[in-house]
């Protein structure tokens, strides 16, 4: 495309053109990114499976269970917390802290509640419990935000063939550290 635009110019003006173009499309990535860095702040750890808050709560204290039983996020409150996977997981009630006790699995939303698009792709990114989330044959998907879990229930099928593929890699890069995350920017 940037070639058919060069059609008709001299060759030294091509060149500058050519030259302007590179340079555009090198930072067009860096315009677009999701975050102004791929890492969280000091104290957080890095090397997490499970996405957590910066005191630890996983899904950034909603109720995972709620999801299921009353149809969408409710916030969890610190008397009803379950110790699982090295994440406090917050409940609106104590019945589904039992309930969370009993099945984990079932419950916890996939890859750790990392941004289901993201995975797709192949990295790590903050999801949004509040606004991005989705139940899709029984499994509870975070994502970015609303608009991105728009997207991703629009190709559904593709995306979740692509990021069971992918979680793997990705699970083990938070592991062991090395995993680029992207973060909301807190402004």
């Amino acid at each position: 495309m940037i070639l058919k635009h060069l059609n008709g110019r001299t060759m030294r003006g091509s060149v500058h053109l050519a030259a302007l173009a590179c340079f555009v499309m090198a930072l067009i990535p860096i315009a677009c990114s999701r975050s102004s860095e791929p890492s969280r702040a000091a104290g957080v750890p890095k090397n997490r499976e499970i996405m957590v808050s910066e005191n630890g709560q996983a899904i950034g204290g909603y109720d995972a269970v709620s999801y299921f039983r009353d149809g969408g996020p409710r916030e969890g409150v610190a008397s009803y917390s379950y110790r699982w996977r090295d994440a406090t997981w917050l409940f609106a009630t104590a019945e589904h802290r039992e309930l969370f006790a009993q099945d984990p699995r079932r419950y916890a939303p996939a890859y750790g509640g990392w941004c289901a698009y993201g995975m797709a792709e192949g990295y790590a990114a903050e999801s949004d419990p509040l606004e991005g989330w989705a139940i899709h044959e029984g499994v509870l998907y975070l994502n970015w935000d609303a608009e991105v879990a728009a997207d991703w229930r629009a190709d559904r099928a593709s995306l979740l063939s692509r990021s069971e593929a992918n979680w793997p890699e990705v699970k083990s890069t938070l592991q062991n550290g090395t995993a680029e995350i992207y973060w909301h920017d807190d402004e």
